[in-house]
């Protein structure tokens, strides 16, 4: 039997967000009563709430929205990492060892417990550098267990312009406090926001079947 980890973080009122950025609000439209079978709510929030797939639109005017992605960097064999603790950036010399014979698709821990609830410019970001460099080594897809992969101050957000000039694709916000280093097949499919800037996602690992290995 495969082995599940759900790598999203729980998405409520009290999820963190950038500051200024839309938070988690949910209202009852319909509730099950006389006359009403059904309880239906209505929900605002940001798309970069939870675990979310930037699209290249949140990062530059030419870029795609969500919606129009394609989705194959979003499934498929990944490779989790953890980076030494207390990063400001995660840079090449971090992650290289690491990289033996990596899938595509890079995961990288950055803390010991990821922050759930409260919103904090403390993260850890990537080093422009550093994507630059998983772009050389083929790398489609990173994701961070933090808010971005630029420091929260960033102005340039130089490591989104990155993926961009390197058509990666990127997932943030994930929970990756008892994922065990190695290789899994990694779930995340975005929803099809046709004209968003990003979507959140239920981002998941399986155990790698033996014919994706």
């Amino acid at each position: 039997m495969s082995q599940l980890w759900d790598i999203s973080p729980p998405i409520c009122a009290q999820s963190p967000v950038f500051p200024g950025d839309t938070a988690y609000s949910q209202r009852w439209n319909a509730s099950i009563g006389p006359g009403c079978p059904v309880n239906v709510s209505e929900i605002t929030m940001s798309p970069h709430i939870g675990a979310h797939a930037d699209a290249p639109l949140h990062y530059h005017p030419q870029g795609l929205p969500v919606g129009k992605l394609d989705l194959s960097p979003f499934l498929g064999p990944c490779r989790v990492v953890h980076a030494p603790l207390g990063r400001a950036l995660i840079t090449i010399d971090d992650i290289a060892p690491l990289l033996d014979a990596a899938p595509a698709r890079l995961l990288v821990r950055t803390r010991e417990k990821s922050n759930t609830e409260s919103w904090s410019n403390d993260f850890a970001a990537f080093a422009p550098e550093t994507i630059s460099f998983l772009a050389a080594r083929g790398t489609v897809l990173i994701g961070i267990d933090t808010p971005s992969i630029d420091p929260a101050t960033s102005k340039t957000l130089d490591s989104h312009q990155a993926i961009w000039r390197h058509d990666m694709r990127v997932l943030e916000n994930l929970v990756l406090d008892h994922v065990p280093p190695g290789d899994y097949e990694l779930i995340a499919l975005p929803l099809a926001l046709i004209d968003a800037d990003a979507s959140p996602v239920r981002a998941i690992l399986r155990t790698l079947p033996a014919n994706l290995s």
